[in-house]
């Protein structure tokens, strides 16, 4: 592998669209019915309302039903709640997603704990997140699912190797972590209050960067062949006329390309694969409450 390459999320991501619409079209020949993903948005964040718009995009391109639900600013936690409760109930439903963040009066655990595990696609229930930590079978929070399958389609067998990852959220470092112990891998949670952070990164034949600071991981830090996998997506100030900054990861990119092995971009990297991982849980999801045989492939 040389110095340097590129790991192209974009087009893996691709592919397991594609998959997933080859078993999305056998799961209707068997059962008659869609595979349906339920997406909650509560106000008018921006950010939010693009996201919902690339899941909705993504949903029907593969052939399953979409079902959004749009919900005002200052909607009663309580009414969210039954929402989600009439959704578990629905059974041209197979996964719900609530997108986050929620607004500030509303607990967004509270509304996670509401969801059915079976229905949970975003992985972040604590069942599935119990399941995952003791080794059973779990739904895994989209965006560490993606960089494991990254990982393994660049490495194979991750075995053995000295991972470290950078972030210890409950959306991607701690389930990260989890899943590379599940490869035998040897796994160290890097965070704010690790010392000495960059003579940690430099045992790391694996790195994966979550912790959401532009370019904090110094090209010099890594060890010569790792694999990095940038999750962190940060716009920088505009520059010199720019009508606004450039998308930067967490890891220092163009010095990370003298040493890394390969490396996800900014974007076009981890971000791809997180909607076609929402994808792959759905079908999951359904082919289990349908009864069926886990989708080859997926």
């Amino acid at each position: 592998m040389s110095a340097g390459t590129l790991i192209d999320g974009k087009a893996f991501a691709a592919g397991l669209r594609q998959r997933v619409a080859g078993s999305v079209a056998k799961f209707v020949d068997v059962t008659g019915h869609k595979p349906g993903l339920a997406v909650i948005l509560v106000g008018n964040d921006p950010a939010s309302q693009v996201y919902v718009g690339s899941k909705k995009k993504a949903t029907v391109e593969v052939g399953m039903e979409s079902f959004e639900h749009r919900l005002p600013e200052d909607v009663p936690q309580s009414d969210l709640i039954t929402l989600v409760e009439r959704l578990n109930a629905d059974t041209a439903v197979d996964g719900i997603l609530v997108q986050l963040p929620l607004p500030s009066h509303i607990d967004d655990k509270a509304v996670i704990a509401a969801i059915d595990p079976a229905k949970d696609v975003d992985g972040f229930h604590v069942v599935n997140a119990g399941r995952l930590a003791v080794g059973e079978e779990a739904f895994v929070p989209c965006t560490p699912l993606g960089c494991l399958m990254l990982l393994k389609d660049q490495l194979g067998d991750l075995s053995g190797k000295n991972a470290v990852v950078i972030g210890r959220s409950n959306i991607v470092g701690k389930p990260m972590a989890q899943l590379l112990l599940g490869e035998n891998c040897t796994v160290t949670i890097a965070h704010s209050r690790t010392q000495d952070l960059a003579d940690v990164v430099r045992r790391a034949d694996i790195v994966v960067a979550a912790v959401g600071r532009a370019e904090m991981v110094r090209g010099d830090w890594l060890k010569d062949g790792a694999i990095v996998i940038d999750v962190g997506i940060n716009r920088l100030a505009p520059e010199g006329g720019e009508a606004k900054g450039r998308l930067v990861g967490d890891v220092a990119f163009d010095e990370a390309l003298g040493h890394a092995g390969a490396i996800t971009p900014v974007p076009g990297g981890v971000g791809p694969m997180t909607i076609a991982c929402l994808l792959r849980n759905t079908m999951v999801a359904a082919s289990r409450r349908a009864g069926l045989a886990m989708p080859e492939g997926l």
